[in-house]
């Protein structure tokens, strides 16, 4: 599946998750975009099935102001915060998570189309079955439906359920999937992050340093892998976030400015290490 000798690269977008972190990868897009950069598959994970659906949509400056748009949306639809009472109600109701997935459906269904099919790009997004114990891997069907299950952060959104089977959030099973695009025939892959795989890891000092760190590392193994293992005709360009302090767990945005100066920061950061690139314009 790989480009032969001589032929065109196969661009492809790799989001990994990040929870509201991931307005960083808006500003990225924006940048790629500019710089010619158009993906022929995308590849997402978490809040990365989100952004990269929405790329997928329409691979265009158009298609990233779009994008932009719904993420203040969902700032302003209290998705990234809400009252704690609001939470603490969601909680008791239903018992397994803080937030309503509802407000994300609405705006999908306004923004993106409705079947995986429609996109203009190929686009793939993963989440982790309950039942099977095993990522699942969504190609074509409802498009809402299988960015909601890769989105299902355990705790905050509820599982979704499709066919009988539930699903919870990808991150558990292929944080940065750069992998599946590898095996979908990628041979130029950009990477596009949050911002915590900059951040080294060092010896936890506390109990809740000790989760953290536990965390991260079971949530990064997969992808140091497989970058380790890229065969050398590939070509991997993991992006710089703009991030020096990425927190390794945040939930929540202070307010919608937070989001706009996260996205700007991704585009920055990441606008300078394409512009030295060969072959940007």
């Amino acid at each position: 599946m790989h480009s032969g000798p001589g032929s065109a690269p196969r661009v492809a977008f790799v989001l990994g998750g990040g929870g509201v972190l991931g307005a960083t990868q808006v500003g990225m897009l924006r940048a790629l975009l500019e710089a010619g950069r158009r993906p022929a598959l995308v590849v997402g994970t978490s809040v990365g099935a989100l952004n990269g659906a929405a790329i997928a949509a329409d691979p265009s400056l158009d298609g990233v102001e779009v994008l932009a748009d719904l993420w203040k949306s969902l700032s302003r639809a209290g998705m990234f915060a809400g009252s704690l009472l609001s939470q603490a109600s969601t909680l008791a109701r239903h018992r397994t998570h803080l937030h309503s997935a509802e407000p994300l459906r609405r705006l999908m269904a306004d923004s993106l189309p409705e079947l995986i099919e429609d996109l203009a790009v190929p686009f793939q997004c993963v989440a982790a079955s309950i039942e099977r114990a095993a990522a699942h891997w969504f190609s074509s069907g409802s498009l809402a439906d299988a960015v909601l299950a890769s989105c299902a952060v355990p705790g905050l959104l509820p599982p979704v359920e499709i066919g009988g089977e539930h699903f919870l959030d990808g991150g558990l099973v292929h944080s940065i999937p750069v992998g599946r695009a590898l095996a979908l025939g990628a041979t130029d892959i950009y990477v596009l992050h949050v911002g915590r795989i900059e951040r080294p890891l060092t010896v936890p000092r506390s109990p809740w340093d000790l989760g953290l760190v536990a965390f991260e590392i079971a949530r990064r193994h997969r992808f140091v892998e497989e970058m380790a293992m890229l065969p050398e005709a590939v070509r991997a360009h993991v992006l710089p976030s703009g991030e020096e302090n990425t927190p390794l767990v945040s939930m929540r945005h202070r307010s919608s400015a937070d989001v706009a100066a996260r996205i700007e920061r991704g585009y920055r950061a990441t606008a300078a290490y394409l512009a030295g690139l060969p072959g940007t314009r």
